[in-house]
Order: structure tokens, then sequence, then C-alpha cells
């Protein structure tokens, strides 16, 4: 792959508009970036849980937060990247096109949840074993091989793409027309769902010619299997998003869990000291001896491992850039950090599996969010499926019009019910649950 191509400004659906010489102080990939901030599906992430339970009177991370850390801290490890770059291709004429990296990943970070549906990773969950375990399952016969996978696969990375590029009723070509560079930055697993990997994909069988579209049109690397499977290397800013993303989930999950007592103060200063030489930690120590709060504490360490993680991240992408091109590359960024990084991550990890992914309260958001989006699938899919009885003309008004309940085939009915159910909120999906099973319910006289 060659950077020139690798960066293009060329939006989704806009095409025919496209101007390579136009002029302005804000770019197309800064647009980008503000066209998300300011939409419905970004600003209802912050009722969207990302581990813990949504805030009482401590405040943890929603999917608002934590997409907007990802593309701090995204965009900084870019901007690194970008610097080396720009350094080691000085004499290139396209040298300028790195100018631009920090400004795609960040898009792409703030995007990389979009798809994401109510209660965490148990929502995808929840909506790929109604098919595969629950009442679902009686419409395999009906779907193509394909779309059967889509379903039982449902997976949050392919639904965000889905949702910055579909043409949704009443809505413009293109989707929210984003740049081709964006799009493609977003697409960790650039594979059809038939070779989902512990329910990894990155697109829908319905969104297969539109990232097919992109990846020609950036010259990204095909890697057909021996059946023809749709496989590609990826686009190679995804390899930033996803560390920026894999950092901050896993260092804010721990300072999260130390704000609600899941974790003592003493664990988390002994997990994020073990990031450092003993020379450093011995002057971070005096740092903390300078404040009493523990939280105050633990935030300097947090910005101090996230620091080191970005440097280091940046530092094995200039030295992969080659196989990165290739699409030779092996692994994470995270997986080619120095040992000392390496194994201090490696120790959060178990740590947060230990202590925190087990915690009471996220089994229970987890068993609850299970329980309403299965419930809600059942009656909205039902509906969908017999469209003229009663209840289900009922239901079916309920829609947002955007959705295409009435779409000619029923693969198209049971994509509207999915766009609609992992576009809800946590509170939006309670309350609709609550509302059908007829527990909300007021009458006045």
């Amino acid at each position: 792959m060659h950077w020139p191509r690798l960066i293009s400004d060329k939006r989704f659906g806009l095409e025919d508009y496209h101007d390579p010489h136009k002029n302005g102080v804000r770019t197309d990939f800064r647009r980008d970036y503000d066209r998300l901030v300011f939409s419905s599906p970004f600003r209802r992430l912050q009722n969207k849980t990302q581990v813990f339970p949504l805030p009482g009177s401590i405040f943890v991370h929603n999917r608002l937060t934590h997409s907007m850390e990802v593309a701090c801290v995204g965009k900084s490890m870019a901007d690194e990247i970008a610097t080396g770059l720009r350094n080691r291709y000085a004499g290139a004429e396209w040298v300028d096109c790195f100018n631009h990296i920090g400004d795609i990943t960040a898009a792409a970070c703030l995007a990389h949840d979009l798809g994401n549906p109510p209660f965490g990773h148990s929502g995808e969950k929840a909506i790929s074993t109604f098919f595969s375990e629950g009442a679902g399952r009686v419409l395999q016969s009906r779907l193509t091989e394909s779309q059967w996978n889509d379903l039982i696969h449902f997976e949050g990375n392919a639904n965000a793409f889905r949702v910055l590029t579909h043409q949704f009723k009443g809505r413009r070509k293109g989707g929210f027309a984003m740049t081709y560079s964006m799009l493609a930055s977003i697409v960790k697993y650039p594979f059809e769902s038939r070779l989902a990997t512990k329910n990894k994909f990155g697109f829908f069988s319905t969104e297969l010619p539109d990232f097919l579209k992109v990846a020609a049109e950036l010259g990204m690397i095909s890697n057909p299997g021996s059946a023809g499977e749709v496989r590609y290397a990826r686009h190679p800013l995804v390899y930033i998003v996803e560390a920026a993303d894999d950092i901050c989930y896993e260092v804010m999950d721990i300072e999260d869990a130390h704000k609600l007592k899941i974790l003592s103060t003493q664990q988390v200063i002994d997990a994020f000291l073990s990031f450092f030489t003993a020379d450093r930690r011995e002057r971070m120590e005096e740092v903390m001896a300078t404040v009493s709060d523990p939280n105050e504490k633990i935030a300097y360490l947090r910005s101090c491992v996230v620091g080191a993680l970005v440097r280091r991240c940046a530092e094995a992408f200039l030295s992969h850039e080659d196989e990165i091109l290739e699409g030779t590359f092996k692994g994470s960024l995270l997986e080619h950090i120095p040992e000392l990084e390496r194994s201090a991550y490696a120790r959060c990890n178990s740590l947060s599996w230990e202590k925190i992914y087990c915690a009471g309260d996220v089994v229970d958001i987890e068993l609850a969010g299970n329980r309403i989006i299965t419930f809600l699938l059942e009656k909205l899919i039902g509906a969908v499926l017999e469209p003229d009885l009663n209840y289900s003309k009922l239901l079916l008004a309920k829609f947002p019009d955007q959705y295409d309940i009435h779409a000619p085939t029923l693969f198209g009915r049971i994509q509207a019910v999915l766009d609609h159910v992992s576009a809800m909120t946590d509170v939006y999906a309670l309350d609709l649950y609550r509302k059908l099973n007829g527990i909300q319910l007021r009458i006045e006289n």
C-alpha cells in the first residue's frame, strides 16, 4: 500500500463533487470529526454502558466519554507517528499527506463505537445469540448463508460501518458522507462475516459493495481465501485506532474500578508503577507524596501510563511500517512494544478480568441487558414478520421513520429492527421494555 493513495479526502456518496485542489483552513478530515461530534448517534453514546452501570453519585465512563478519550489518545499517537514519517519521507512530493493523519485518526476514534448496541458488549452478544441460540433460530432456513452469518456474529464494528455509510430512509446518499480514509480506519476486521473469529468481522453483506469501493479507492491489499472469501489487509491507521482504544479501556477501566472501590489504591498503584523502570518509579512516588487524595494519585499515574504507551506504540508503528504497508504485520501495536510495558499491560489485563469484569454490578448489567434486548427482539421481529396483526401494527407505529420496516426482503426487515435496537440508549431500551411489559403505564381520569 502507498501513503499518497491511502490518504484520500474523497467523500463516500459525494464522489461527483470531489475537488482535490480545493483550499481552506478546515480540511475535509477535520469536517469528519466535527460532523460526528454534532451527530445524534454520537450524542446517544452518553447513555450507553461502557463497562460499569451508568453513573449514580460516582461518575464512571460511558461510551461517549470513552470515545472522546480514545480520540485524544489516538490523535496524540498519530501526530507522533506523522512526525516520524515526515522525517522519513522528507524529500517526497506527497509528504504533506502526513499532516492529516492526526485528524483522520481522531475522527475514526470518535466513530469506532458508533454501532455498539445498549448495555456494552453484552448487547452484541444478546443480539447474536438471539439468532444462534434463541427464538431467532427458526429464521435460518429463510435466509442466505451470508445473511445468517451476519446475524449470528452481530458485531458493533460492522454496525458502525453501516451507520456511517447506509442510506437510511429519508437520508442522503452515502450516509454520513465521510472521507474514504476515515471509513477505512474504523474497519478493524476487514473481512466478511463467514470468516468471523470470536464474532469479529468488518461489514455486513449489505455493506460489502461499499467496503470494496472504499478499499479499491485506497489501494488496500486483498487477501482472498481459497473459496474466494473477502479478506483485506487493514488500512494502516486502523492499528493506531485499535491501540488508542485498547489503552483507554484498559487503563480507564482500572481507574473507574478504583473510584468504585472494586480495586484498592495500592492495587492500582502497583499495577501502574509496573510500567516504569526503578528510577522512574522513584520519581513518580515522590510526586505522589505531594498529594493526599488517592484519586489524584491514580489520575497522575494514569496519565503517565497513557503517555508511555502512546510513545511505545508510535515507535512500534514506525519500526514496522514496511510490514504494515505490505499487509504482513501480525498482531496489534501493543504486542510489539518493549517487554517492560508489554508485561505491565498484560498484568493490568489479568487484573481487569479477575476483579472488574466479573464484579457483581458488571454481571448484573449484562444479565439485565441480555433479558431486555432479547425481549425487544422477540417482539419487534415478530411484528415485522406478521405486520398485519393488531399488536404488530401498534409496535411498528413506534419505529422511527428512517428504518425500513417494510423492506422488500426478510433480511432487510430484520436489519431495520437491528438498526433500531442497536441505536437505542440503555435508558430508552429499558423504558421500552417496561412499557411493553405494562410495568410503566399511567392512566389518568
